[in-house]
C-alpha cells in the first residue's frame, strides 16, 4: 500500500539559522548556499523558479538556471520573445526561489530584471555547447509549433546554415537578464514548522536584516 503524499508529515530538523551565521552580503551568502547545494549533490543546484507578471497582468512561473552572480545581482539567459522574456520587458518586477528540499533550505528573491548589455550576452552565448547554440536559433520559445518533427526540421536547417563555422553568432532575440534584488530571504526548515526566516532588504547604506515569523 502506498502512502498519501498529501498527508505526509516530515520533520525538517533542528539545525538553526541565526543572523550571525550569515554573511553580511546576501548575494555572497546565496553564492555560498549554491556551492553547498552542489557539494551535497543536489540535482541542478542553480535551478530557480522564476515568477513574472505577463503584459495582461497574469502571473506566470517556470524553472530557469542561474548562470552568474555578482555584486549587481543574478544572471540568467533566455529568448526575449518567450513568455517570460515578453513579461519582463513589459514589467521588470520578478521573484525567484531556490528550492533545495533535501537540505531543508530555500532562498527567495524579490527585485527587478532588465536585459544585460549585448556584450555580456555575446560572451555567455559563446560558452554554450554548439547544440544549445543551434537550439537558440531553431526555437521561437513559447510559440506554437505543429509537431516535434517540425522542430527537428528547423534544427537541421540551422545545422546546415552554420556548417563549417567555428563560432555561431548570438541571435538578437536571445540574451541575458540581470535580476537586481531588493529583498532576499533565507529559509531553513525546523521541527514543528517553526522555521527560521532571515530577510535582507536593500537600503541606501547597504543591507538590513530582519527575522520573520514562520
Amino acid at each position: 500500500m502506498t502512502s498519501d503524499p498529501l498527508s505526509q508529515r516530515r520533520d525538517y530538523g533542528s539545525l538553526s539559522l541565526e543572523e550571525g551565521s550569515l554573511l553580511p552580503d546576501p548575494l555572497e551568502q546565496l553564492s555560498l548556499w549554491v556551492k553547498e547545494a552542489d557539494q551535497a549533490d543536489i540535482y541542478e543546484p542553480n535551478a530557480m523558479v522564476l515568477s513574472t507578471i505577463d503584459p495582461d497582468g497574469e502571473p506566470s512561473s517556470r524553472t530557469v538556471l542561474l548562470r552568474g552572480i555578482d555584486d549587481k545581482g543574478l544572471y540568467f539567459y533566455t529568448d526575449y520573445g518567450s513568455r517570460k522574456g515578453l513579461a519582463l520587458l513589459a514589467n521588470p518586477s520578478v521573484s525567484a526561489v531556490f528550492p533545495w528540499y533535501r537540505q531543508h533550505r530555500q532562498v527567495l528573491i524579490y527585485g527587478h530584471a532588465t536585459p544585460t548589455d549585448p556584450d555580456i550576452s555575446d560572451a555567455y552565448f559563446q560558452t554554450r555547447p554548439r547544440g544549445s547554440q543551434i537550439g537558440a536559433w531553431s526555437s521561437e520559445q513559447s510559440r506554437p509549433i505543429e509537431s516535434r518533427a517540425a522542430l527537428e526540421a528547423k534544427v537541421q536547417e540551422m545545422e546546415a546554415r552554420f556548417e563549417g563555422e567555428d563560432a555561431i553568432p548570438r541571435p538578437e532575440s536571445w540574451g541575458g537578464f540581470l535580476i537586481e534584488p531588493q529583498r532576499i530571504e533565507f529559509w531553513a526548515g525546523r521541527t514543528s514548522r517553526l522555521h527560521d526566516r532571515i530577510s535582507f532588504a536593500r537600503e541606501a547604506q547597504g543591507w538590513s536584516t530582519t527575522r520573520l515569523q514562520p
